[in-house]
C-alpha cells in the first residue's frame, strides 16, 4: 500500500515561502538586522519548521523527532545554531546548499524527508532570512540520533542514482511571485509550501514531485486529496474564498473539517499568514486545469436502507449527520460535498470513524465510533457514505485496510493508553483547568454515568464564568484531555467502553457548554 520512499513526514510541513522586499544577498555571511531575523521568523512560523525539528518533550528546533519511513525511522537534525550539535557552523553557503541542492555540509546528499526537490525553487534571499532567524535562537547542544533505516537504504552513496532520476536543482534565480495573485499562488504552493509532497499522487521512490500534481495521495495513513478544479474530488466546487476560511481556520461550512496532519499544519502554520497569500494560493489552486485521479460511478448495491453499510450509518451517524448526510451547520459537517469523503481514497473517512475528531471551532467532537465495530462494519459504513446521496467516490474500503489504520490510529478520543490523554498544556482553557482553584479536579474524579449530567452542568457553569472567556472548543478539548487518564486507566473497561465514556463526555459537556451560552 506504500511504496513510496517517505511515506511519512510527520506532520506534513508546510514551509511557505512568502514573498518580502528587500534585494537578494549576493555574498556570504552577510551580517542579520532585525528585519531580516523577524521576517525569517515569519517564514520559519509559516513554515512548520518546528514541527519536524522537535522531539517529543524536545526544545524547540532542538531535533530528534523520529520520521517513520518504509524502510525504517530517519531523525531530525538540530538546526539551533550551537556549533558542535547545530547549524552554528554553516555559513550562508552552506545553508542555501541544504536548501537549494540537498545537500549537506561535508557534501553528503541528504534524504528527501528534507523536501528539497521543491525547496530548489526558493530565493536565496528567503532562504537565508529563515536562516538568520534560527542564528539568532539560543544554541541549544543536542546531537543527532542514529538513524534507523535498514540496509542498503541506510546507505547515502546510493542517493546518487535517485537524485540521476528524480531531482534537478533550479538553474535560474525564481520570480517571488511578483505579477499576478496567481503567480504569487504559484510561487507560495510549489516553492517551500511542496504542497504536493502530500497531494501529488504516484509517489515516485520517495519525490512525488513529478507524479499527477496535486491530483491527492496517500501519506501517513490519510489521504491528501485533489487540489485541482475538480468538481467531484477536488476544489472545482469551493469558491475561493471558503478555500482561505478553510487555509486560515480547517473549516468549511460547506466542505467539511481538516483532518490529519493538514488539521495541524493550519493550526501551526497556515492560520497565521497573511491573508493576501492565502488568497494568491486559494487562486492558484483554483486556477489548477481539474484532474480526476478516478473513474465517478455509482454502486447499484449502495442505495437506500438495504445497501451494505446503511444500518451502521443509521445507528452510529446519523443521529448528528443526518439519514441525508446534509448534517448540523457549524456543528456537525455534512457528509456531501465533503472534500474527506469525495476523496480517491476512504483513508480519511475510515480513520475518523476509528478515532474520532475533537471539537473545532465550533464544530461538536465525534466518538471514536469504531472502537466498538468490527473492520467489516467500518468498511461498510465508509463506501456507503462515500457512495450514498450525491457522493460518487469509489467503494474501496476493505477490512484488511481498515485493520491497518486501526492498528496506526491513536488519537485522544479513542482513550486506548494514557500517553495518548495530551492536550497542549500552554492554552487558556487548559492552564485554566489545571489551576485547583477552580476545583475541575474534584469534578472530573469519580465521575460515572449516572452523575455525568449532573457534574458536566456545574464544570460548564465553572467554564463559562472564567475571565477572560475561554474558547468553546479548547474548554472541551482540554477538559477531555484531563478527564481522558481517568478513563484510560479504569482496567474495568474494555477499549471499546472507555472510548464510549470519553467519547459521551466530550459531547456532553460540548453541549452543556453551548447551552450555558446561549442562556
Amino acid at each position: 500500500m506504500r511504496t513510496q520512499l517517505i511515506q511519512s513526514l510527520g506532520i506534513a510541513t508546510l514551509c511557505i515561502a512568502m514573498a518580502w522586499p528587500g534585494g537578494a544577498f549576493g555574498a556570504n555571511d552577510i551580517p542579520s538586522n532585525s528585519e531580516q531575523i523577524a521576517r525569517g521568523k515569519y517564514l520559519a512560523t509559516a513554515g512548520d519548521c518546528i514541527s519536524c525539528h522537535t522531539a517529543p518533550q524536545g526544545k524547540p528546533f532542538a531535533g530528534g523527532l523520529y520520521m517513520n519511513t518504509p524502510f525504517g525511522p530517519i531523525s531530525t537534525p538540530n538546526i539551533t545554531p550551537d556549533r558542535q550539535t547545530g547549524i552554528g557552523s554553516y555559513s550562508d553557503d552552506d545553508f542555501y546548499r541544504v536548501f537549494h541542492n540537498g545537500i549537506g555540509k561535508q557534501g553528503e546528499y541528504l534524504y528527501p524527508v528534507m523536501p528539497f526537490p521543491w525547496y530548489t525553487t526558493v530565493t536565496r534571499d528567503d532562504v537565508l532570512a529563515i536562516k538568520a532567524y534560527l542564528f539568532s535562537l539560543e544554541p541549544i547542544q543536542n546531537p543527532r540520533p542514529p538513524n534507523k533505516m535498514r540496509f542498503p537504504f541506510n546507505v547515502r552513496e546510493g542517493l546518487a542514482a535517485w537524485r540521476a532520476l528524480f531531482f534537478k536543482a533550479s538553474t535560474e534565480e525564481p520570480g517571488r511571485g511578483a505579477g499576478t495573485p496567481i503567480d504569487r499562488g504559484a510561487y507560495l504552493v510549489g516553492g517551500l509550501g511542496h504542497c504536493g509532497e502530500c497531494h501529488n499522487g504516484d509517489k515516485l521512490v520517495g519525490n512525488s514531485r513529478f507524479g499527477h500534481t496535486l491530483q491527492g495521495g496517500e501519506i501517513d495513513g490519510w489521504y491528501a486529496p485533489n487540489l485541482t478544479s475538480d468538481m467531484g474530488e477536488g476544489l472545482g466546487e469551493w469558491s475561493t474564498s471558503e478555500l482561505v476560511e478553510y487555509l486560515q481556520t480547517g473549516v468549511s461550512a460547506k466542505h467539511g473539517l481538516a483532518l490529519g496532519s493538514m488539521a495541524e499544519t493550519i493550526h501551526e502554520s497556515l492560520s497565521h499568514l497573511d491573508k493576501s497569500d492565502l488568497e494568491a494560493m486559494a487562486e492558484y489552486l483554483k486556477a489548477r486545469p481539474a484532474k480526476s485521479g478516478f473513474t465517478q460511478a455509482k454502486f447499484a448495491d449502495f442505495a437506500g436502507r438495504d445497501a451494505p453499510g446503511a444500518t451502521e450509518f443509521l445507528t452510529f451517524c446519523s443521529s448528528c449527520h443526518g439519514v441525508d448526510g446534509a448534517g448540523v451547520p457549524r456543528v456537525a459537517p455534512a457528509l456531501i460535498h465533503n472534500g474527506a469523503v469525495s476523496a480517491q481514497g476512504p483513508q480519511n473517512v475510515i480513520r475518523i470513524i476509528l478515532g474520532g475528531k475533537e471539537a473545532t471551532e465550533s464544530y461538536a467532537p465525534m466518538i471514536a465510533i469504531g472502537a466498538s465495530m468490527s473492520n467489516e462494519q467500518v468498511a461498510a459504513v465508509a463506501n456507503y457514505v462515500r457512495q450514498s446521496w450525491s457522493n460518487e467516490a469509489p467503494a474501496t474500503a476493505v477490512p484488511g485496510m481498515v485493520a491497518e489504520l486501526r492498528a496506526e490510529t491513536q488519537t485522544l478520543l479513542d482513550a486506548t493508553s494514557i500517553e495518548q490523554c495530551k492536550a497542549d498544556p500552554k492554552t487558556p482553557a487548559r492552564r485554566w483547568i489545571d489551576d485547583p482553584a477552580h476545583g475541575i479536579a474534584p469534578l472530573l474524579s469519580g465521575l460515572t454515568e449516572d452523575n455525568l449530567l449532573e457534574r458536566a452542568e456545574k464544570i460548564a457553569g465553572k467554564v463559562n464564568s472564567a475571565k477572560p472567556a475561554l474558547k468553546k472548543a479548547q474548554a472541551v478539548n482540554a477538559l477531555t484531555a484531563a478527564y481522558c487518564p481517568l478513563v484510560a486507566g479504569d482496567t474495568a473497561l474494555s477499549p471499546s467502553q472507555r472510548a464510549q465514556r470519553l467519547g459521551n463526555f466530550s459531547e456532553v459537556i460540548y453541549t452543556e457548554i453551548t447551552e450555558h451560552r446561549r442562556l
